[in-house]
């Protein structure tokens, strides 16, 4: 059956995005994951991904032409297929039947897929998107809609969350929604089904994800889920397993297990194949075996006072989430793949101390009273990263190590410290901007990486960046270089220095600068000299700033 491409709606405010260029055509074999066409917003480009298998049918629109969000921009389906149906009028998509299915909103990667029609009736699946080329699992935090709601192009059926940000899944068609084959918090592998729109009365039991993946529906569909294990729940059996050390676990049992610190230790599998289900969960929390309960007893016992010095165990485990799962193996990357060094300078931040109280007295007007001192230490970094002798920290190791990736703007990494954990997105050219502009650009990015709201384009592509922890009073630290980089700067805290003028002991603001970086890249005499030039150039930012 065909199944049109709508064009996505990237961010609440955009309205339209433009083709930049087609990647299949007319007659083209189109597999899962396969690029069917390169679009743009007014801030981003991107890739539209298919999700079902076949062949495209049609274009709807040209290379260059600005297509409003949400409409039919291509329909995938089988040779001979009707699709003139979906073809938009200047109003917008027709009012086709629920039965048309719906097609990619998000860009998942390339996966085998059941070829079109596979499947029996009108009902169509929706996948777990994969938001970037390492993204195996979603986290799903919240489903919009529920079984039996009706569901408008548009809509959001759930939202979802990576290691590093977090999106909605729109729906691409009308119909009702049958079924969600997951819970809230669990962790879904990318290109899974999650849920399934159709028809009031359409089998969608076909389309249940079951421990390997997708059923194939190249063959012909299941009839049902696999029959439980006495009583456990089929949607349950069917659901991932987890594994958590040497347990093989559900995601709602997880769920479950990590809400109400049940002592997983003690648990006796009763699913499939020694996996823990929701039940096993159930039992430990009814029989009070919840991890430190013991413990908690005893100290709100009075005939049973704590023993001090007696061996016992009071740890508890939960897994790691998503996002420090990352950062860890980034960090292990990091430090066995690197040979990095530390050195440190201090600087006198005499000017750059009163040009922010000026900013801070005076600025309002200007739409400067904002600038922190970050934002004008990042602006001398970019400046000084541009001097043509220190382009190894301007760049990247790529290649196992034998290619330098110079770059010619300078793309600063800022560090910013979230809920979710550590992000890095990107200010890109940095060099070229005003310090207003580097301000302005560098509190939006934090606000919507605390937000969960960044976009991935924009926590990838650094040239160097810079880790600032001096609000925690740290006066020196060994930042870990985020490779591919070759550096990175990390920025304590201001404190009081004295030093001899005249004879007479003098008191002055100084703050301290660490600069960690690849030796592989650069040797200590260049990084050294990069230190001590922007030491000067900190010390001299009024003439910095003169300068642009």
């Amino acid at each position: 059956m065909a199944v049109p491409v709508i064009m996505p709606r990237q961010g609440n405010t955009v309205e339209s995005c433009v083709i930049n260029e087609f990647k299949k055509h007319p007659g083209d074999a189109v597999a899962v994951g396969d690029v069917l066409f390169t679009y743009e917003t007014d801030k981003a480009a991107f890739e539209e991904e298919a999700k079902v298998a076949g062949t495209l049918l049609a274009n709807f629109f040209e290379e260059g032409d600005d297509v409003p969000c949400l409409y039919n921009v291509c329909v995938i389906g089988n040779p001979g297929e009707d699709f003139e149906q979906f073809r938009p009028t200047e109003d917008g998509n027709p009012d086709v039947a629920a039965a048309a299915a719906p097609a990619a909103a998000a860009a998942p990667a390339a996966a085998a897929a059941a070829p079109a029609g596979g499947w029996k009736g009108n009902a169509v699946p929706v996948i777990m998107p994969r938001q970037g080329n390492t993204v195996e699992s979603c986290v799903i935090n919240e489903f919009v809609k529920k079984p039996g709601d009706k569901v408008e192009v548009g809509d959001v059926l759930f939202t979802y969350e990576t290691d590093k940000a977090a999106f909605e899944e729109q729906a691409t068609v009308a119909g009702t929604l049958l079924a969600n084959f997951f819970e809230e918090g669990d962790d879904v592998p990318c290109l899974w089904n999650v849920c399934v729109i159709g028809n009031p009365g359409d089998d969608f039991e076909q389309f249940r994800p079951t421990e390997d993946g997708n059923p194939d529906l190249s063959a012909p569909a299941a009839e049902a889920a696999p029959a439980a294990v006495e009583a456990a729940p089929a949607a349950e059996i069917a659901e991932p397993a987890v594994q958590m050390g040497k347990i093989r676990i559900s995601p709602r049992a997880k769920a479950l297990a990590e809400k109400s610190k049940a002592d997983l230790s003690q648990v006796v599998p009763t699913g499939p194949d020694g996996r823990v289900i929701e039940r096993d969960v159930q039992a430990l929390i009814d029989a009070g075996k919840i991890v430190g309960a013991t413990v908690a007893a005893e100290a709100a016992a009075p005939a049973a006072p704590v023993e001090l010095g007696v061996p016992c165990d009071d740890s508890y485990t939960e897994p790691m989430t998503n996002i420090r799962k990352m950062i860890a193996k980034s960090m292990v990357a990091s430090l066995s793949t690197m040979a990095q060094l530390t050195h440190n300078i201090s600087y006198d931040a005499t000017e750059v101390k009163a040009a922010r109280a000026l900013y801070k007295a005076k600025g309002e007007a200007f739409g400067m009273d904002k600038i922190s001192i970050n934002d004008i230490i990042m602006y001398v970094v970019a400046r000084t990263l541009t001097m043509p002798e220190h382009r190894a920290l301007n760049a990247n190791l790529v290649d196992d190590g034998k290619t330098m990736k110079y770059f010619r703007g300078v793309h600063l990494g800022m560090a910013v410290d979230t809920d979710r954990g550590l992000m890095v997105p990107t200010i890109f050219n940095a060099d070229k901007m005003t310090l207003k502009e580097l301000s302005d650009t560098a509190k939006k990015l934090a606000k919507e990486c605390k937000e969960g709201k960044i976009n991935p384009d924009y926590l990838q592509g650094a040239s160097f960046t810079v880790s600032n922890i001096g609000v925690y009073g740290i006066e020196s630290f060994t930042p870990v270089v985020n490779p591919p980089q070759t550096g990175i700067l990390g920025v304590c805290a201001m404190k009081d220095a004295f030093r001899m003028v005249n004879g007479q002991i003098e008191v002055y603001p100084s703050m301290n600068l660490s600069l960690s970086y690849d030796h592989r890249a650069l040797d200590g005499s260049p990084a050294s000299k990069f230190l001590k030039d922007l030491k000067t150039n900190l010390e001299n930012y009024n003439l910095i700033l003169a300068k642009g």
